[in-house]
């Protein structure tokens, strides 16, 4: 089976970002004079909800109803969330990548695969997650950057891998989705892309029907991976031949 391109998430999938997110929201509330705070079970519910100004918007309706009768609430949720996009900047780039992410995006560029992002996050987001050194993943390494400003539509719809797929100009059966949660999954599979699911914390719960597979992570020497769902393929490494042949399963 040909792989055209991986087309892969960022939160949760290329870094495990969302303690980050959560730390800047929560910053961000404070300098707001807002009593807010988000703890790890909160978010890990707000999760649910793809972006950030969507996201509290939500804890609104849920916590603080009374708040969305103000006539300026949308002002002052933009704000917040510009702020808490200024304070996550500042540590992003600091953010390790997950496990096997650099070892798997240089091997599929020297095949002569493609790279893209299909995330519905923001691309300033992307652009602080990748603003690093040249032998680490940075944008220039994809050759398309799908990001929530495309789409009028956010994960679990499938808009966001549908403009990814037209840019690229291929097929979704000849590409392969690296995706962390559930929302994500979704999105791929409407699109009709085999994905990859590399769980993290936040979403290690989440039951992912119709996966090639389900990692702890891409692998690494130092990091036994678990497989949560899916055959044992009997690797410490996920590597372009075994997404090749899961690939292949999927389509079948």
């Amino acid at each position: 089976m040909s792989l055209d391109a991986l087309i892969v998430d960022v939160d949760g999938t290329i870094a495990e970002t969302e303690e980050a997110h959560r730390a800047a929201f929560n910053a961000a509330f404070r300098e707001f004079g807002e009593a807010w705070e988000w703890d790890r079970a909160l978010y890990g519910e707000l999760l649910k909800v793809a972006g950030g100004r969507e996201r509290i918007r939500h804890y609104l309706e849920r916590f603080h109803p009374e708040r969305l009768k103000d006539p300026n609430i949308d002002t002052h949720v933009r704000a917040l969330h510009a702020r808490k996009t200024e304070l996550y900047s500042d540590e992003a780039a600091r953010l390790p990548l997950r496990p096997g992410i650099t070892r798997l995006f240089s091997e599929a560029l020297k095949a002569g695969a493609r790279l893209a992002i299909a995330t519905t996050t923001s691309r300033a987001n992307v652009d602080a997650l990748l603003g690093r050194t040249p032998d680490e993943p940075a944008l220039d390494w994809f050759n398309v950057v799908a990001t929530g400003e495309w789409v009028e539509h956010k994960k679990p719809h499938p808009e966001v891998f549908d403009k990814t797929l037209e840019r690229l100009g291929t097929r979704p059966e000849r590409c392969l989705a690296l995706e962390d949660s559930a929302n994500g999954l979704e999105a791929a599979k409407a699109a009709g892309v085999p994905t990859l699911v590399t769980v993290n914390p936040y979403t290690e719960h989440e039951t992912f029907r119709g996966a090639v597979a389900v990692l702890s992570h891409l692998g690494d020497p130092d990091t036994p991976m678990q497989v949560h769902q899916g055959a044992s393929h009997g690797r410490h490494l996920v590597d372009l031949d075994l997404l090749r042949q899961w690939m292949g399963q999927a389509t079948s």
